[in-house]
């Protein structure tokens, strides 16, 4: 075990007040005073292993997966996609499933991911005249139980839009690839008007442009279910559900996304907005927060095995 120094800028966080609300709630370190903070960091080593896909380029695609263990065991066979998409460790291991290209961890009691795992480069973001998501369609995710899965139907009706986790346009490297991409493992209930087309999109859209000076951008996306206090002075955990098969509305969403440059430096910065309309010029770094909180809210650690010694910037703030 050892210690790394997550640098904040309290400042700058939401004028919803997001940064201190997670503060409050989960005890985080850092607060409107400090510059910096002691968080974990933990080193460990887990074996992974790519899916063995079809080659065949269909519409809908139907994925073939594996399955990593609860005990971080994985199937024998070629790694190396998933070794790239995995390198600085797993924020959790519940029901994680490796596809094309991206890597899930699936909750199936909210009918939605716990996390997905993304790596971007120059070359699978770039504009690509055969893979369109004109061609691709939502569909249920088979490797799941039918008790567990999300349904298209669920969804009619229900005033919310099908928002990818992983981003259909960040896998232009393929039609497999993009296509798996709407699954509605990967699918959470947004808020349309304001938030998926619009907030969400550009969050999503400032990733990509990421890859433009940076290599190697690694994305963690997820859904939160944020406590509020009610009138009655007691703190809930609330959120909607739709459906028939009740797939959860998660009140929140994050990002956390590390950049590595031509130097082997890394840049670290984590986001977490509001499954709710937002204005239209809404400012991104106001959704910035400790990384901490996300980990403390979501159950989850991120970039466990991100070397120390090369992470150079949290949140803008240099270490």
């Amino acid at each position: 075990m050892s210690n790394i120094r997550w640098a904040t800028i309290a400042s700058s966080l939401s004028c919803l007040g997001i940064g201190s609300f997670l503060g409050k709630i989960y005890g985080t370190r850092c607060h409107d005073s400090c510059a910096s903070c002691n968080g974990p960091l933990h080193y460990f080593s887990l074996p992974v292993a790519e899916a063995k896909v079809n080659t065949e380029l269909q519409v809908p695609v139907t994925p073939i997966r594996q399955e990593i263990s609860a005990k971080g065991d994985a199937p024998a066979g070629n790694n190396s996609r998933v070794s790239q998409i995995m390198r600085f460790g797993f924020p959790g291991l519940d029901n994680v499933r490796t596809l094309k290209d991206y890597v899930i961890s699936y909750d199936r009691r909210n009918r939605t991911a716990n996390w997905v795992f993304e790596h971007l480069t120059p070359e699978n973001v770039a504009y690509n005249e055969y893979v369109d998501r004109k061609h691709c369609e939502f569909v249920e995710d088979e490797s799941f139980h039918p008790y567990h899965r999300a349904r298209n139907e669920d969804y009619k009706g229900s005033g919310y839009d099908r928002g990818h986790l992983a981003a259909a346009a960040n896998h232009r490297s393929s039609l497999q690839a993009m296509g798996e991409t709407f699954l509605l493992s990967n699918i959470s209930p947004q808020v349309g008007k304001g938030f998926n087309r619009d907030a969400w999109n550009k969050l999503e859209n400032y990733v990509r442009k990421l890859t433009k000076n940076h290599p190697n951008v690694y994305v963690c996306t997820g859904p939160l279910y944020l406590p509020r206090k009610e009138p009655d002075g007691k703190t809930y955990v609330k959120y909607e559900v739709i459906g028939k098969n009740n797939v959860a509305v998660p009140t929140h969403f994050f990002k956390v996304i590390v950049m590595e440059n031509e130097k082997g430096d890394f840049h670290l910065q984590s986001f977490v907005m509001p499954n709710q309309a937002l204005p239209d010029n809404i400012n991104l770094f106001n959704f910035q927060v400790p990384v901490d909180s996300i980990e403390r809210a979501a159950g989850l650690l991120m970039f466990e095995r991100l070397p120390r010694n090369r992470l150079k910037y949290i949140n803008g703030k240099k270490i």
